[in-house]
């Protein structure tokens, strides 16, 4: 009789011991808690560029969670809604007209959450529905047109970037001191070399995880500094890549304890900035004799230097100095294996007489839209 009494539900895995009166609602609540809904991570840019700001370190990338009840699994963009978020308290907006739209524009899954949980890049959108003045992405879609794709232009974008610990300290730095000086720390192995390495590589599997083109990872010259590159890819597609390996990044350091800086120059004095290298090709330089559209592009980016210059990132003063395998802010120069150049020419490119150039001049908070933009409109447009 006492069996008669009571019954065993499960919830979430549990077994839970329930009266027959409520034995009916506790399924019910077993059905809603076990069949949980699909995770979207929407994700944009607020245009802030990274910057320290009073004393602490302030990413550029933002996002929040939306639960669908009924998953999308077709990862196409636009099967996702819409959705809406404070512009106001992202320096997007105004107070009174604070709504800004988020629109998906690239979709992947999430390695975090895994299951059916997906990550989404979005466009943001002002009241009237019309592209924010943070959306590069639409500024760039916009100069892709029939002769940019005949090109079909590809991009390898270097990301630098510096681990600090929460107090703002670079991270494996001695407290009050400095390390040895540069020199065994790019590329480096061993505990006395390198500093941050379980991040790097959760980050690297999660990229991986993620379907982002990812093509290695490396310690940088300075201690506590470390590389990822993303591409080839096309145009919309590095800058969409670039910006979720952005967001995984600062979101995997909360789990180490570890915050990710894109600081051109987050240490004064004899020590590397932090850039954003970036390798281009089309179609042109990267066929037999190609060095002669790789020449050509060269020459007309001398021209235009002072305009990449100033959209090439927050603070990109203080890092192209001349120094540190740097040229100077002022100077335009080319060279064949010279890390001292504005725009250099790899070695096995000049061997091949075709392949691509490198402009090493974006700083590591750049907006990877804009430096994709300028180089296509001033070497193809």
């Amino acid at each position: 009789m006492a069996a008669a009494l009571s019954s065993k539900v499960s919830v979430a895995g549990v077994a839970v011991q329930v009266a027959p009166a409520t034995a009916r609602q506790a399924r019910s609540l077993a059905v809603r808690v076990n069949a949980l809904g699909q995770k979207v991570e929407y994700i944009w840019y607020d245009g802030q560029e990274g910057q320290p700001q009073k004393g602490a370190v302030f990413n550029e990338m933002r996002s929040k969670t939306k639960v669908l009840q009924k998953p999308v699994t077709s990862m196409n963009p636009k099967d996702f809604p819409e959705w809406s978020f404070d512009g106001s308290s992202t320096g997007q907006a105004e107070g009174k007209k604070s709504d800004c739209i988020l629109r998906p524009v690239c979709v992947v899954p999430d390695p975090i959450r895994g299951g059916d949980n997906v990550l989404v890049m979005c466009d943001v959108l002002d009241e009237a529905g019309v592209p924010h003045e943070t959306n590069t992405r639409a500024k760039l879609a916009a100069i892709i047109n029939d002769e940019v794709r005949a090109e079909a232009p590809l991009f390898g974008f270097e990301q630098e970037y510096t681990m600090l610990s929460k107090g703002g300290h670079i991270f494996g730095w001695p407290s009050g001191g400095f390390p040895a000086p540069q020199g065994p720390f790019y590329c480096g192995v061993g505990h006395e070399s390198v500093y941050g390495r379980p991040l790097a590589e959760a980050h690297l599997d999660a990229c991986v995880k993620a379907g982002l083109i990812i093509s290695g990872i490396n310690a940088e010259v300075m201690p506590g500094q470390w590389e990822f590159q993303i591409g080839p890819t096309g145009p919309l597609e590095t800058g969409d890549q670039v910006m979720i390996a952005r967001w995984l990044l600062h979101r995997l350091g909360e789990e180490y304890g570890i915050v990710a800086t894109f600081a051109p120059k987050p240490v004064k004095g004899d020590w590397n900035g932090t850039g954003a290298h970036t390798n281009y090709s089309t179609e042109s330089m990267r066929k037999d004799g190609g060095m002669k559209a790789i020449e050509a592009a060269i020459e007309r980016l001398s021209k235009c230097h002072p305009e990449h210059i100033t959209q090439y990132g927050t603070g990109n003063e203080d890092r192209l100095t001349g120094k540190h395998e740097t040229c100077d802010i002022n100077t335009f120069r080319f060279g064949v294996a010279d890390r001292g150049s504005s725009i250099r020419i790899p070695l096995p490119v000049q061997l091949a007489g075709k392949g691509y150039l490198e402009d090493r001049r974006p700083a590591a908070n750049v907006d990877p839209y804009t430096v994709v933009r300028l180089l296509i409109k001033n070497t193809l447009l």
